[in-house]
């Protein structure tokens, strides 16, 4: 009889066991979503990079984990256009070399007929080139309401402004040299990658995301 009772005791540890196992495993994991924090001389933007162009996102995220956006400028401004930045060598004192720099590669066009110019869209700024490949580092942010959609076709457009584009308006409308469009008054970027849930994005940017 002892034996039986703990044969019997046992086989209820090892099902409570086993349950208590099943229930960790049912537990949802929480799934988060690099999106890209650009903090400027006047705010906070919020950019959701898609999917759908896989070389530009990963090459973003790879540049602003390393720090490499940090302290250059939005070298160019437009105002009914864009602002232009990601050049290293805004970060030095010469504005002559604005706009030639990067990081000595270019990547691959990934230019869709699905994804248009808008305002609010982050695309690559690039060289005249016949396969359109972009610039390794500077982008380019369409603060046009019209979207400038001459550009369709012609640049790779790779992610979208969820929030804080007051703050590209501020920069776009800062007083500049007439001859280069460069800003007076340097309008530096941090950039940092951050992790937030399809949930908090909706809440806390009102955006949903395109993939």
């Amino acid at each position: 009889m002892k034996h039986l009772l703990l044969l019997a005791s046992i086989v209820l540890s090892f099902i409570s066991c086993k349950k208590e196992t099943i229930i960790e495993q049912d537990t949802p994991a929480v799934v988060t979503y690099q999106i890209i924090e650009m903090e400027t001389n006047h705010g906070n933007m919020y950019i959701w990079l898609y999917d759908s162009t896989p070389l530009h996102k990963s090459n973003f995220i790879k540049l602003t984990s390393e720090g490499y956006f940090d302290s250059t400028t939005f070298h160019r401004v437009i105002p009914n256009f864009m602002i232009q930045g990601g050049d290293p060598n805004s970060k030095d004192a010469d504005t002559a070399n604005d706009g030639t720099g990067g990081p000595n590669y270019t990547i691959p066009a990934e230019i869709r007929s699905d994804i248009k110019h808008k305002r609010g869209v982050i695309a690559a700024a690039r060289t005249d080139n016949p396969a359109k490949a972009s610039s390794g580092s500077q982008f380019y942010i369409s603060v046009s309401t019209s979207g400038t959609q001459n550009l369709n076709g012609l640049y790779t457009v790779f992610g979208y402004v969820m929030k804080g584009m007051e703050f590209a308006d501020l920069i776009v409308n800062q007083p500049r040299n007439k001859t280069n469009n460069r800003p007076f008054i340097n309008q530096y970027m941090k950039v940092r990658v951050i992790q937030k849930t399809l949930q908090q994005i909706k809440d806390e940017f009102g955006y949903t995301p395109e993939f």
